[in-house]
């Protein structure tokens, strides 16, 4: 078997990458020599155009003719080259995106397995009893608030006996004092004298009898 196929390569396995760039210095040769073959052809193009019908002007004809049959069998095999450039980079390109989506994939499955951690720690039921709670001490702060905030009635009349009786009771208290050898009450003297002044301000009558 192996004197037909020859034995295993014992290389690294090719690649796209590697079959690419193989399929694509092929075709810069080709393209070296479809230059090459371009100039001879209008060389043979240029002697043609100056020769008169003969049997040398055939033999141009004849060399001119295997030449661009030569071009056209290398014009082929670029194109075939060119085609299987393609059709590599589109199942590269499957790969790359492959390769992408498997690693979303691990993302996303590393991701849900922490997320899974995480929440198989939280429990549920005490969360609700926390929000229950500070339900609970909100309100009870709101009626402290209430209460503090709270204002002390005030009676907004006072009845006529309730102000006799004030009045008199304020009087007695008045005469008690005076009896007692206290003064008049500051707010109750008609005329108040400083003590720096010598003689007390004279009355009306006095003034009047003073003038007459």
């Amino acid at each position: 078997m192996n004197r037909l196929f020859g034995s295993k390569p014992a290389g690294p396995k090719p690649t796209l990458n590697s079959a690419i760039s193989n399929n694509d210095t092929r075709i810069a040769a080709i393209d070296t020599k479809l230059k090459a073959i371009n100039g001879e052809l209008a060389a043979y193009q240029q002697k043609l155009s100056q020769m008169r019908e003969g049997p040398g002007k055939q033999a141009i004809k004849q060399k001119a003719r295997k030449v661009l049959q030569k071009r056209n069998a290398y014009e082929a095999q670029k194109d075939q080259l060119e085609s299987q450039v393609w059709n590599l980079e589109q199942a590269q390109n499957m790969q790359d995106n492959l390769k992408n989506v498997m690693t979303q994939v691990d993302a996303m499955k590393t991701t849900n397995k922490e997320l899974r951690k995480q929440y198989g720690k939280i429990d549920i039921d005490k969360i609700e009893r926390l929000q229950d709670e500070m339900a609970d001490l909100m309100d009870a702060g709101n009626e402290i608030q209430e209460s503090l905030a709270r204002g002390y009635d005030i009676p907004d009349e006072v009845s006529e006996s309730e102000l006799d009786a004030e009045l008199e009771a304020l009087g007695l208290e008045q005469e008690l004092e005076q009896e007692m050898g206290g003064g008049v009450p500051s707010f109750l003297q008609d005329e108040v004298v400083p003590e720096f002044v010598d003689e007390p301000p004279q009355t009306e009558d006095k003034v009047k009898q003073a003038a007459g």
